[in-house]
């Protein structure tokens, strides 16, 4: 079912960074839409830079990245090496918002809504996956990076993905 995971949004190529980032600025795609930050805090994390930006499906939980995994977002980047694009699942709470310059940063919001769900989501709502909600979108995300990973994905594997996770 979850074999061809359709693509959450286009940005420009990847070894690109939206620009040349000028010295007190951070920038980088949020949810497919180009961020220029001036003078970015050092010390904010990435989960209270995305809800500060209106993003604020990612949750904020134990903010200690072994607990609950609410915060869970998808930061995509470039691997130079392998020419490949790396998907990785990133517990926001403890990633400073700088670690993500040039990158891709997908919040549960720019992987899909009630009227166009990311088939991870129908999925998890179809099978029941959720209990209160305040997880959910953290076990999406891990989903979504898990499966972006490896499309062929074994049970266990899966299971992994959720380490951290309520």
């Amino acid at each position: 079912m979850l074999e061809t995971l359709p693509v959450v949004h286009s940005h420009p190529d990847p070894r690109h960074k939206p620009a040349i980032a000028q010295k007190h600025e951070l920038r980088f795609w949020l949810n497919g839409k180009p961020v220029v930050e001036k003078n970015p805090d050092p010390n904010e994390s990435l989960i209270h830079f995305v809800r500060r930006k209106g993003y604020t499906g990612t949750k904020l939980g134990c903010s200690e990245g072994c607990g609950c995994g609410s915060c869970t977002v998808v930061v995509e980047s470039f691997d130079y090496a392998t020419q490949k694009v790396v998907t990785n699942s990133v517990n926001s709470c403890l990633a400073p918002a700088c670690s993500v310059d040039g990158k891709h940063v997908i919040t549960i919001e720019g992987l899909g809504n009630a009227k166009k769900p990311h088939i991870v989501q129908t999925v998890i709502a179809d099978a029941h996956g959720s209990q209160c909600g305040f997880c959910t979108p953290g076990i999406a995300m891990s989903l979504y990076a898990a499966m972006k990973k490896n499309p062929h994905a074994d049970e266990h594997a899966i299971e992994d993905a959720f380490d951290g996770g309520i």
